[in-house]
């Protein structure tokens, strides 16, 4: 199943500074039923964004409506705790591109990176920056150029590289799944097996 081709974004962003978030905050075991992707951006940030009785929590970033973009920037050790998948799967299908933090746990990054969805991983001084930035002023837009492995403050032109691994960026350049990724090589493949 090809994924969408991620190359370029630029756009505003909402503010998580919490540390540790762990996948269970991220999409809480109770909703992991579905056999499918969708819907589980509904249930994204669930017990931070609801109250027991389904009211919104006004406090709340994902509920402010002075904030919003494809972007999610979190405080340092984003998506740590158990393996699930379905983290990354909430993420996206809430409508976010990418997420921006100063670490990340390794499963959440491979799970993120093969689902569409790109781990950006920037020092903890640049994520301040862009922290500081988005407080400054709520429609600060970030740049994420991912074929350049950059992001930058758009504002102040402040910018940092990152790295990525190779194989995940070419899939996510071109919108590959891994299927697509080795049938992308059938001429290189057919040539190797000539000799």
């Amino acid at each position: 199943m090809a994924t969408k081709i991620f190359k370029h974004i630029q756009t505003s962003v909402v503010p998580l500074p919490i540390e540790n978030i762990d996948t269970d905050q991220i999409i809480p075991a109770r909703f992991l039923k579905a056999t499918t992707r969708d819907g589980f951006g509904n249930n994204l940030f669930r017990d931070w964004r609801f109250d027991e009785n389904d009211n919104p929590k006004e406090e709340f970033v994902l509920n402010n409506p002075n904030f919003s973009g494809k972007i999610l920037v979190a405080g340092k050790n984003f998506g740590c705790g158990s393996s699930r998948e379905h983290a990354a799967w909430a993420i996206a299908d809430y409508g976010f591109d990418a997420v921006v933090s100063s670490f990340f746990a390794d499963i959440f990054k491979g799970n993120a990176l093969n689902n569409g969805l790109l781990p950006v991983q920037v020092s903890e001084d640049f994520l301040k920056k862009i922290f500081d930035a988005v407080y400054a002023d709520h429609t600060a837009a970030v740049e994420i150029d991912l074929v350049d492995q950059f992001i930058k403050i758009v504002a102040t032109g402040e910018q940092e590289t990152f790295e990525v691994n190779p194989y995940k960026k070419a899939c996510m350049t071109n919108g590959y799944d891994d299927i697509d990724y080795i049938l992308s090589k059938k001429e290189l493949i057919e040539e190797f097996e000539g000799k």
